[in-house]
């Protein structure tokens, strides 16, 4: 387990602000010296290594250097802490020794600034708190009866011809945000919110980080622009009108502990980060699930005989039966274990502590790796099966309970993970009362990994109609 330097200040409610040049000074490799690992090739360290196999490569250094290492990579050196123990140390940080904020800005920050997840401590808790009224049960009874709807109206379309499931379910996706958490219905608007969005995704994670004619950053700024601008004068409006019960108009009516509204140019900014958090990662956890259900047709059965007998085999899901959803709610865990939607999660150490007998500087990087966590064989027996019975009460009771963290962890623990929830069960029900999902006999795509995992194919499958 961890504990502080000895500079530190055991039980530290608010740590001071870190000085300016932890953000601007790198590391050497004289700094981290006590700690193993491999800089790789000269320049690049194993950047290329690391995007062509991310899970190969951590298995081997895990192997090699033990669940903490430096590797320097995207030009610098991080530390990786691996293991359970790791993710609590990390995600509960209760000394508040990490920062999301500097560890999520590097990559996020052009983009998607003031999400919150690149908030820390107070201000975070602060317009967290204020967000959730729009996961509050009004609001989400009314996204249920969105999603009944909207996801019914398109796998109607689903049935019979072979498809590629990835794609489709992202265009749904992105719909069903538009009409959920925005309030506008399908069509041009809601189209070119998206291509927005989308070329803001492609952007955060694209090699050229300056916006250059026809580069994917250069598309992603003139997303961000557009929906800037769009966002600030529907805040405006909302407010003038009274908001609604979508997600957006929550936000923009939403207050802070005492009475204050978020400023608007906050309200754009969670918009923003919520709509890119929210579909991606549902997008591929629910095309894992897809993709384990056609190939374990036993549990397609299962999970149907449960979504009939709750729904009478409509496909439309009450939003008071949610709870009831109990093998579905287990299956999509056991997707969500095998592919996390966010294999790993960077911080930045704001002050020297000590983890598995190495001092870690104050300013470096560091990161935990939930995918690596989640098939290892001690908290995990043979960690590649599909077994959604790993998620009984007493399994989960058993288990180190920083095992399974695909949705994070303590205070930046994923706000909108019911409605993950939510959307993945109206998504098999309205799946599963009106088809079987079958691949081809042997099929098994290969999946890009990083940074969010898709299939390179599309997930090749058929919805053939009962």
């Amino acid at each position: 387990m961890a504990t502080l330097a000895q500079e530190s200040t055991p039980g530290t409610a608010q740590p001071a602000p870190p000085p300016r040049h932890w953000r601007e000074r790198t590391l050497t490799e004289a700094d981290l010296a006590h700690i193993p690992g491999e800089g790789g090739l000269p320049f690049v360290g194993n950047t290329f290594r690391m995007l062509a196999d991310p899970h190969a490569f951590t298995r081997r250094m895990v192997e090699t250097y033990g669940p903490v290492y430096r590797n320097k990579a995207f030009g610098g050196w991080n530390i990786a802490l691996v293991g359970a123990d790791a993710n609590e140390l990390v995600l509960f940080d209760r000394e508040k020794l990490f920062s999301s904020e500097q560890g999520w800005g590097p990559i996020l920050d052009r983009l998607f600034p003031r999400g919150l997840m690149l908030m820390d401590f107070d201000h975070h808790r602060a317009d967290r708190r204020a967000l959730s009224i729009a996961f509050k049960p009004g609001p989400m009874r009314h996204y249920a009866g969105s999603l009944n709807r909207g996801i019914a109206q398109s796998v109607k379309n689903w049935g019979g011809a072979p498809m590629q499931f990835y794609p489709a379910i992202k265009a749904l996706t992105l719909d069903l945000a538009a009409d959920s958490f925005i309030g506008i219905p399908w069509g041009p608007e809601a189209d070119r919110i998206n291509e927005a969005f989308v070329d803001m995704v492609q952007a955060s994670v694209a090699p050229v980080r300056r916006p250059l004619p026809f580069t994917l950053m250069r598309k992603g700024v003139t997303g961000r622009e557009f929906l800037v601008e769009y966002f600030t004068r529907e805040t405006h409006r909302r407010r003038a009108e009274g908001g609604g019960q979508d997600m957006f108009s929550q936000f923009a009516t939403a207050t802070r502990e005492d009475d204050t509204l978020l400023p608007v140019d906050e309200v754009v900014d969670h918009m923003n980060f919520l709509m890119m958090a929210a579909h991606d990662t549902i997008t591929s956890s629910a095309t894992t699930l897809v993709q384990m259900l056609a190939r374990h047709p036993e549990w397609q059965e299962r999970l149907r005989a449960e979504i009939v007998a709750l729904t009478g085999g409509g496909g439309d899901v009450d939003y008071d039966d949610l709870g009831k959803f109990e093998l579905t709610e287990m299956a999509f865990k056991e997707a969500l274990r095998m592919i996390p939607p966010v294999p790993s999660t960077p911080r930045r150490a704001l002050r020297a502590f000590e983890f598995g007998g190495y001092r870690i500087p104050a300013g470096a990087p560091v990161g935990i790796n939930a995918q690596y966590v989640h098939h290892m064989e001690e908290h995990w027996p043979d960690p590649e099966r599909f077994d959604p019975m790993r998620f009984t009460p007493d399994q989960v009771k058993a288990r180190h309970k920083y095992a399974w963290v695909p949705f994070g962890g303590g205070a930046h623990m994923c706000l909108g993970l019911h409605f993950a929830y939510m959307q993945v069960k109206i998504l098999m029900a309205q799946l599963l009362t009106r088809y079987e999902i079958v691949t081809e006999a042997g099929y098994s795509p290969d999946w890009q990994a990083w940074p969010i995992p898709r299939p390179k194919d599309g997930l090749k499958v058929t919805f053939r109609p009962l």
